[in-house]
């Protein structure tokens, strides 16, 4: 470009001086419209207490306590139930109780029973098999009072019966069985059995004076009676002579 040119632009564009010393504003320089400007309210004008202050106090807290209320009866409502779901399982577990402590009684009786019924049968069938057995002792009995061994043979033979016999009765006593010794006692019915009477003053009324054939027990049952002899008072104007009443002169 030649110096014609210049000078005809600047007189087409004169500049004036003051213009010329104005910066150029770009942009990101150019002033952005204020809130004010577009009619928006700032950010301190919307915490000002004064606008929308009134609906927060008054709406809020109310909304709060009545949704509190309805919580708290619900809580209330399902307490309720469960106490009552409680109590109904308290008394399932009481009559549960009263029912086992009603079946464990009974089983004890029972079984109670069902031991004391074993012994009493076990027992009696004891008894009964020793009774078969008490007339070979009383025939042991016999032969040790009435046999007299006169010499060495037969003084043999009677040691040898005699130890049968003791083991016989080592064997019963084992068992449980035990003699009656009724010799001076009151008679009593429950294990005596009278056999004879024998009016005497030596002893007195109603007593065992001797014993015919023993008695035998096993334990507290009764396996034969014992067969007595009782004492009873004379009569009045009789003399009693070895035993026997005789008539006085």
């Amino acid at each position: 470009m030649n110096e014609d040119q210049v000078s005809l632009e600047n007189q087409t564009n004169p500049v004036s001086p003051e213009a010329s010393d104005v910066p150029a504003v770009t942009p990101e320089e150019s002033p952005q419209p204020t809130d004010a400007v577009l009619g928006e309210p700032s950010g301190e004008q919307s915490e000002d207490p004064g606008i929308g202050a009134g609906t927060e106090t008054e709406g809020g807290p109310l909304e709060q306590e009545k949704s509190s209320e309805e919580i708290i009866a619900i809580l209330q409502k399902d307490l309720a139930s469960h106490r009552q779901e409680l109590a109904e399982q308290s008394e399932q577990l009481d009559s549960i109780k009263k029912r086992y402590v009603a079946l464990a009684a009974e089983f004890d009786n029972f079984r109670k029973r069902t031991q004391r019924e074993k012994e009493e049968q076990a027992k009696l069938i004891k008894g009964r098999t020793i009774t078969e057995l008490l007339p070979v002792v009383d025939n042991f009995e016999r032969a040790r009072t009435q046999i007299k061994p006169n010499s060495d043979g037969e003084n043999q033979i009677h040691k040898s019966y005699q130890g049968v016999y003791k083991n016989l009765v080592d064997s019963l006593k084992g068992l449980g069985v035990a003699p009656m010794r009724p010799e001076g006692k009151p008679f009593d019915p429950k294990y005596h059995e009278a056999m004879l009477r024998e009016p005497t003053a030596e002893y007195p009324e109603d007593t065992v004076i001797e014993e015919l054939v023993r008695g035998y027990l096993l334990d507290d049952i009764v396996l034969r009676h014992s067969m007595v002899k009782v004492a009873v008072a004379p009569e009045e104007g009789a003399e009693v002579v070895n035993g026997e009443a005789g008539a006085n002169p």
